[in-house]
Order: structure tokens, then sequence, then C-alpha cells
């Protein structure tokens, strides 16, 4: 790390410890040629993520997407926000852990309802209603099925 005062390459890390909620690494440093100290933030760079959606179009992954259809099939049902929160997060990390630089929103959507039938059944169901575009009551009739046999 060079020296932000004087230039010189030689620094040593003095202190580290984790910065913003264990997102980052915050290291003080010290320059071994003007003895000056300085603060630098370590961060994992993470990989864009590009979504292909059903007409095959391409657009930047969003999390605030997956957050407004959670909370949106969660909305007047006992789940609390964490909940909600944690969920989004479970299916975030399943699509990065994927280590691809696309995926589609179809395995999206189906990471979410696999969250979501676990956490509760009506917020699952108002969510594969929308998601898999219900277009008559026989087929949301055929998914509430499938939900109370299992």
């Amino acid at each position: 790390m060079k020296c932000p005062f004087c230039g010189e390459e030689d620094t040593k890390v003095i202190d580290s410890r984790p910065a913003e909620e264990g997102n980052s690494i915050r290291r003080r440093r010290q320059c071994d040629k003007c003895s000056k100290r300085f603060t630098t933030y370590e961060k994992v760079e993470a990989i864009p993520l590009v979504v292909i959606k059903k007409d095959l179009s391409r657009e930047p992954y969003d999390r605030a997407k997956i957050e407004r259809g959670v909370f949106r099939s969660c909305h007047k049902r006992p789940i609390s926000i964490s909940q909600m929160n944690t969920l989004v997060d479970q299916v975030e990390a399943e699509i990065f852990n994927l280590e691809m630089r696309e995926v589609k929103s179809s395995d999206i959507g189906e990471a979410v309802m696999n969250h979501l039938e676990e956490l509760d059944a009506v917020a699952y169901v108002r969510f594969a209603s929308i998601y898999r575009e219900f277009k008559d009551i026989g087929i949301f009739m055929e998914e509430l099925k499938k939900l109370l046999d299992k």
C-alpha cells in the first residue's frame, strides 16, 4: 500500500478490525519512511450480476426487486421485517453462491418461492400467483392442492 503522504511503497499494518457490520476490514497503517499513519478499508469486490428476464432481455441485478416482491407477499401476515430481510439475504446468498455472471429471473423466483413456502403458506401463494402468472382459478387451485398435500 502506497503512503498517501510521501508515496513510499512500504507501509505496515498496525491494527486490523472488521468494519461495516463485517462486510469490510479497516486497517490502520504506518509508513516506514515518514512514520505517518493512515487508514484503509478492504472490501470484497462483488462480481456484477446480470439477470436474464423471461423475454431474454438482460438487466443488472437489483436486490430491491426481490425485497419488494417479498414484502408485498408478506403484507398483513405475521412476519417481521427481520424475517423478510433474512429471507432476502438467503435468496441473495444462493444466487451469488452460483458464482455465475448471469442468472435467470426464473431461478431467482424459484428460490424466493422455496423460502416463502417454508416461512408462510399465504405469502407463498401470493408470490406464486404473480410469479407464475396464474391465468385462471383452476391453476390457482392446483397450486393450493400441492401446498395442502405437503
